[in-house]
């Protein structure tokens, strides 16, 4: 009852919505001009966000679960932040932190780098709202593996190297993946944060749900309804392509 009230009729709802217009003007709308340029900023930074959480959220997993250091239970708590604010706020607090006139802001513009405003800001409100995916999803599976099994590694001869390419990544690959994939598509939904530290400004840096929500602020339902779909379409896409690629991999696995 629930996936059936809270997903699979909300998302048919949007699609009947959608089939309401043409083939035609629902190709002529999904690809106009704005909508690519949307679409083309929404995933281009999601997917560099993804990468900067891939690498830095897989280290700040390892290092909670395998180290003991001053702070670490704050830190640890500190994860799940993102998911306890508003992203309202988030916005507010990044875009405070990265303009001009902040502490970080103001040393990077030192370097002729500005981040509010560009892509380079969109980027950050996804990588901070996306990050405690990767580190949740590996942190269990960290914590499964049995320390015993490097050790019967390194006394077969197998270097650290050698060691976690072989012995710890491979179990950790689906965990990884699915803590990836479900950031990058948290990336891709989010707005409130994105909202305060872009410009919204078209073929800059407009992301695909603000460009929805000014279309529904002027009353254009259809190109609105079209271009979620759209989004809609390429997102669960995604999230199937990976399924079928962790699938593969268990079966390899067995």
């Amino acid at each position: 009852m629930y996936f059936l009230f809270f997903l699979i009729i909300p998302i048919c709802a949007l699609i009947a919505k959608a089939s309401q217009n043409s083939f035609i003007d629902f190709i002529t709308i999904a690809t106009q001009p704005i909508a690519l340029s949307a679409y083309s900023v929404t995933f281009s930074m999601a997917f560099v966000a993804s990468l900067f959480n891939a690498f830095f959220g897989f280290i700040l997993a390892w290092v909670l679960v395998r180290y003991n250091f001053p702070g670490k239970r704050f830190l640890d708590a500190a994860i799940d932040l993102p998911f306890a604010v508003p992203t309202s706020v988030a916005g507010l607090t990044l875009a405070t932190v990265y303009s001009p006139e902040g502490w970080i802001g103001e040393f990077l513009g030192r370097f002729g780098i500005q981040v509010i405003y560009t892509r380079l800001g969109v980027a950050t409100a996804m990588v901070f709202v996306s990050l405690p995916f990767v580190v949740r999803s590996l942190q269990p599976v960290l914590q499964e593996i049995d320390s015993q099994i490097e050790e019967a590694s390194w006394s077969l001869g197998a270097s650290p190297y050698s060691t976690f390419r072989k012995v710890l990544f491979p179990p950790l690959l689906p965990a990884f993946i699915t803590g990836v994939t479900l950031g990058f598509s948290r990336a891709i939904g989010e707005y409130g944060s994105l909202v305060l530290v872009s410009s919204n400004i078209p073929y800059k840096d407009l992301i695909a749900s603000v460009l929805i929500f000014q279309n529904l602020e002027q009353y254009s339902l259809g190109q609105a309804t079209v271009i979620a779909t759209v989004v809609l379409l390429i997102s669960f896409s995604i999230l199937l392509g990976v399924s079928s690629i962790q699938s593969w991999n268990r079966n390899k696995q067995k």
